[in-house]
């Protein structure tokens, strides 16, 4: 057993005044007002992301989206979403110029420019109102069906 997963075991039998002491150890400032399983979570948290590293930020935004939509629907489900690998590039080509947007960890850069959204992109491009990722060919219209795609 990992020195990691020992501790993660011992935090399943702490009574809660150690876990606040503990908790007060790893963030360095007082324990919140929580049960002592957030305590632990929190904990465990903390220590998994000093071995391994914190969620990326795409990450982070997807949780995030993802909150948002279970307050707004009650419901997490995926709803085709797309996912973009840091470090891709979109090209689209409109009036005969080709646009090129780089996908980034906190969201996109065209033309030196920082956009959170593919929409905005879209907009500066075309001066009109654009699903961003349809305008870049990542999502089907609704009730489009599309041609046979060919290779060559």
């Amino acid at each position: 057993m990992t020195g990691l997963e020992q501790q993660l075991v011992e935090l399943l039998t702490m009574p809660p005044a150690q876990l606040r002491s503990l908790w007060r150890d790893t963030y360095r400032s007082p324990a919140p007002d929580i049960g002592p399983d957030l305590l632990r979570r929190g904990i465990a948290n903390r220590l998994q992301e000093r071995l391994y590293g914190k969620l990326p930020n795409a990450t982070k935004r997807e949780i995030e989206r993802l909150r948002k939509r279970v307050e707004r629907t009650g419901k997490a489900g995926h709803m085709h979403a797309i996912s973009l690998k840091t470090g891709t590039r979109l090209v689209r080509s409109w009036n005969g110029k080709n646009y090129h947007v780089l996908v980034c960890d906190d969201g996109f850069e065209f033309e030196g420019r920082h956009y959170d959204s593919l929409s905005h992109i879209a907009r500066e491009i075309t001066g009109a109102h654009w699903s961003g990722p349809r305008f870049f060919g990542l999502k089907k219209r609704s009730g489009y069906t599309p041609k046979a795609a060919t290779n060559g």
